[in-house]
């Protein structure tokens, strides 16, 4: 996978920061992500990195189905992406994709996961036609919807959404992977601060 948009891991992390400036107080996602997210923290960085995390959060205990601030995970990722990325090969992008894709085998689990995979039957097409409405049901903020390039391939769009690409490079080729899709290649590019498209396809 690939992201277009290079960045060190400082501009990255500021770049966090910007996102998390630009939320309000109504922008909210469930705590299956922080999950999905300290649990990645937890096997690359131990018991010490969950709980700076945990502190820089304000979150002690998650609990999976509560809408928390966006702003809250926002401090957590850019927290651990910091830690995390010397362990490594591609550094703050690859703990994002990671955490990406543990927080989508968390929100699968869920019952709105099991809804959306009860939806697609196996078929990734129809997979990523219901996301956005999946989305709807995890999150308080922004738009998704697929753009159809081929029978195999989609243009995904993502308006107003406080991850970056290579976070969402993780759910996408997550998501995928658990309905069966083979040889799945995901490419994002920020178009701008809250804005992303994603290059999907698979085998």
């Amino acid at each position: 996978m690939h992201v277009s948009i290079e960045t060190s891991a400082g501009g990255a992390a500021w770049e966090l920061e910007l996102r998390r400036l630009a939320s309000t107080e109504d922008d909210a996602a469930r705590g299956m992500f922080f999950a999905g997210a300290l649990e990645v923290v937890g096997v690359l960085g131990g018991e010490g990195a969950m709980a700076r995390c945990k502190g820089v959060a304000g979150l002690w205990d998650v609990n999976p189905l509560h809408m928390y601030p966006i702003s809250r995970f926002l401090r957590l990722v850019s927290t651990a992406a910091r830690l995390l990325a010397p362990q490594l090969d591609d550094g703050f992008e690859g703990v994002l994709r990671r955490m990406g894709t543990q927080s989508t085998l968390d929100f699968l689990s869920s019952m709105f996961g099991k809804d959306l995979m009860q939806t697609a039957g196996g078929s990734p097409r129809k997979l990523l036609q219901s996301l956005g409405d999946s989305y709807r049901t995890a999150v308080s903020y922004g738009e998704r919807y697929p753009l159809w390039t081929g029978e195999k391939s989609v243009r995904f769009i993502m308006r107003r959404d406080f991850m970056p690409a290579a976070y969402h490079e993780g759910v996408l080729m997550g998501v995928l992977e658990a309905v069966g899709a083979q040889g799945v290649k995901v490419y994002g590019r920020q178009v701008a601060l809250l804005d992303s498209e994603y290059e999907v396809s698979w085998k």
